[in-house]
């Protein structure tokens, strides 16, 4: 099976129809450098920990977003999205969908325009839509090691 055909297997998992097709999540992994991840968490055995530091170890350049740490994978955790300086391609959130909305809303504000990922069930159908709308590529309810690894065959 190719690499897209396996990545269309992990958007029928998603609970969002409404999430962009198989290649433009190809184009998005091909095309990214810098991931800003909001609660990279401390602790080793919690996915919100495991996914960036795959994505670290993949050559991702991981920035840590947690008020609760002061470095995470070797990096100085920033507090909120809006004390990350540097541009980011990506952000990927790791809260819970009752709170995830602000998280989109911060993310969609940032001059670069940076793509939006929600993780596994994890969804705010109010701030993706309305991100959407601005152009921007948001992901919901699907998880980033998942669909690299499709991608990676």
């Amino acid at each position: 099976m190719d690499t897209l055909s396996l990545l269309r297997r992990e958007l029928e998992e998603s609970s969002d129809p409404d999430n962009p097709p198989a290649e433009e999540l190809r184009a998005l992994f091909e095309r990214m450098r810098t991931v800003a991840v909001i609660g990279l968490s401390r602790s080793p055995e919690k996915a919100a920990r495991r996914v960036p530091s795959y994505l670290a170890a993949k050559g991702y350049d991981v920035i840590p977003v947690n008020p609760r740490a002061d470095r995470l994978l070797g990096r100085a955790a920033r507090d909120r999205l809006e004390e990350v300086d540097e541009p980011v391609d990506l952000v990927v959130v790791f809260r819970p969908s009752e709170a995830a909305g602000a998280f989109v809303e911060s993310a969609a504000a940032r001059p670069e325009r940076p793509a939006i990922w929600l993780q596994s069930g994890i969804r705010s159908d109010r701030e993706a839509e309305a991100a959407r709308a601005q152009g921007l590529l948001v992901v919901q309810d699907l998880c980033t090691f998942r669909v690299h690894r499709s991608l990676s065959g």
